[in-house]
């Protein structure tokens, strides 16, 4: 071996040991091997920041985005009161559930596509009866297998396209995965739909993680103004109408406050309404009913805040809080802090008052609306600290269909080559900017920043690899070792070593790494470049083994409650079966000798 290719393997060693020793971010760790690799001379420092700006960068970060604006759509709604009304057969609505997801990560982020159902899982699998356990890790794996279905799907895929583009020439279209994806995700939804019986009975969630997701026995006030649809209804029938649990606790008439009014009393304009319920029913609430939140709509006007700038945050007051013995009313909170308070969740006991009077206490959960910009200040200022962000939209309209269409419209310009893929969905940001349907702040926090920086840092330092001939030299290694074996078992051993490096890196490294290697073996051997690359996008996609190789895995943990092993008792089963489907199915479509 050349200095060159030594120093290029040390680093990338080096690089993949402290991702497995997982004690430093890795694009922290992506950044140092860029910058051994600057400093010892393999990289040119011109080329250190290409990364940057590859078109797969771009193309990452705008899925990103428009995947956050389409999980936050009402389209995304309708799917799910679909579910609702599926018998509680547990492999009936797992099966279903796994069916959603794999069919909406095909067009989107996987773990945006899982964090859509995730709640909804949960909720389901509590008003069956069920364990969410029973759930959540077919989910999780469901949302792996759809990212096999397109180009856009996953990370890996985009990336394998770049590679393949630089091998032959020309990258891979929006369909070209999906004859090899359908067959596996065929094949995985009946497996996980059934297979879920391999999960301990015992595992429950832990609860706080599952908290994270369901925040109850919020109590809200609304006003009944001119024009809504609930007038001459009874609390009943309101309350029916909505999908999610609502329950009205007071009502306030002509200054006359009755508390748990009979569910016969007709709703009437101008009645105050105090309603017990989650902020997803209460969204719907208010969206359906055209109801308003109490003070809600004046804030702009008493603001130099623009419309956009208004939004609605969770928060928990704090020990120390002046919040704390005190109520909303003398608290002033609208006039000193610019906010108004519109719903809480009492940590000691029921509220049975108007919000204005309600005594706040240590460990209460408000629900806050103000501006945006200001908020995290202002939190501060009044001793609240923000739960993690749960697309709390009340008050906003949402916008249902068209993130969906902007998506579709960007999938067609791209299949038909009309424009680059990283255009397209550039187009699709833009979009979804200019008809608001996220503000410019969302926009930014949709985009994973550590993602994007582990991928632009990682692409010089393995384009190394190829220019000082180390890929090539692997290509050689392993050709050696399977020159005796048909090229099946060779095809095979590329998808075993991918799935097999995947859970000690991120899945975009693997890809990285085991990419530029394939190819040059499949040049080596005279064999399709595509069926290998194609295997390569495949194992770095499905990894069903770890909690830790992929974020969808980890993010299920928690509120399933599993332990490291449960991944081997579901996961190894699946592994063997994409192995069967996928490899036949990619000497079908891909001919090894093309």
């Amino acid at each position: 071996m050349t200095p060159d290719q030594i120093t290029v393997f040390a680093i990338i060693g080096v690089t993949v040991a402290v991702f497995i020793w997982d004690k430093w971010r890795y694009d922290l760790v992506a950044l140092a091997a860029l910058f051994a690799s600057v400093v010892l001379g393999v990289v040119p420092a011109k080329d250190a920041f290409s990364g940057m700006g590859d078109p797969v960068v771009i193309t990452v970060a705008t899925i990103l985005v428009i995947s956050a604006a389409v999980s936050r759509s009402g389209f995304i709604d309708l799917a799910l009161r679909m579910l609702s009304r599926v018998s509680y057969n547990p492999y009936l609505q797992t099966g279903l559930l796994v069916t959603l997801v794999v069919a909406l990560s095909g067009f989107m982020n996987n773990v945006g596509a899982l964090a859509v159902f995730l709640p909804i899982a949960i909720a389901a699998a509590k008003k069956a009866g069920r364990s969410p356990s029973e759930s959540l890790m077919p989910l999780a794996f469901g949302s792996l297998l759809g990212g096999s279905l397109t180009l856009i799907g996953t990370p890996p895929n985009i990336l394998i396209s770049r590679i393949r583009e630089e091998a032959v020439g020309a990258p891979y279209a929006m369909f070209d995965f999906a004859p090899v994806g359908l067959a596996i995700c065929a094949v995985g939804i009946v497996y996980l739909a059934f297979g879920w019986r391999l999960i301990p009975r015992d595992r429950t969630g832990a609860t706080a993680p599952e908290d994270r997701f369901t925040i109850e026995d919020y109590v809200s006030e609304v006003r009944v103004a001119e024009g809504s649809s609930f007038i001459g209804m009874t609390l009943r029938e309101m309350e029916e109408s909505i999908e999610g649990d609502i329950s009205v606790v007071g009502i306030v008439r002509e200054k006359q406050r009755k508390l748990m009014p009979s569910r016969r009393t007709q709703v009437k304009v101008e009645d105050f309404l105090m309603v017990k319920c989650d902020p997803i029913a209460l969204k719907e609430l208010v969206d359906k009913g055209k109801l308003e939140l109490t003070d809600h709509g004046k804030l702009e006007k008493e603001t130099e805040a623009a419309p956009d700038d208004i939004g609605v945050v969770e928060a928990v007051i704090m020990a120390g809080s002046e919040m704390v013995n005190s109520t909303a009313r003398q608290l002033s909170l609208r006039s000193r802090f610019g906010v108004n308070l519109l719903a809480i969740r009492k940590s000691n006991k029921k509220a049975n008052t108007l919000l204005s009077s309600v005594r706040l206490h240590e460990g209460d959960v408000v629900v806050l609306q103000g501006n945006l910009e200001t908020m995290p200040e202002t939190l501060r200022e009044i001793g609240c600290l923000p739960l993690a962000e749960r697309n709390l939209q009340l008050g906003r309209g949402r916008k249902a269909v068209l993130p969906v269409i902007i998506l579709a419209v960007a999938v067609l310009l791209s299949t038909f080559e009309v424009v680059p893929i990283s255009i397209a969905f550039l187009g699709g940001v833009l979009a979804i900017a200019l008809f608001k349907i996220l503000r410019l702040h969302e926009i930014y926090a949709a985009i994973d920043a550590p993602v994007l920086i582990l991928l632009a840092a990682l692409m010089p330092v393995t384009a190394a690899l190829q220019t000082v001939g180390g890929t090539d030299l692997i290509a050689t290694g392993i050709a050696d070792l399977a020159q005796n074996a048909s090229p099946p078992m060779v095809l095979t051993l590329i998808l075993v070593a991918s799935m097999a490096v995947t859970p000690f890196l991120n899945n975009a490294a693997a890809v990285l790494l085991m990419g530029p290697i394939a190819a040059g073996l499949a040049v080596k051997l005279g064999l399709n470049v595509d069926a290998f690359l194609m295997a390569v996008a495949i194992g770095a996609s499905c990894d069903f083994l770890t909690p830790i190789g992929h974020q969808s895995n980890t993010l299920v943990m928690g509120p399933g409650g599993y332990k490291f092993s449960d991944y081997w008792r579901m996961g190894l089963p699946l592994t063997i079966l994409v192995i069967l489907v996928s490899v036949p199915m990619l000497m079908i479509v891909w001919p090894l000798q093309g």
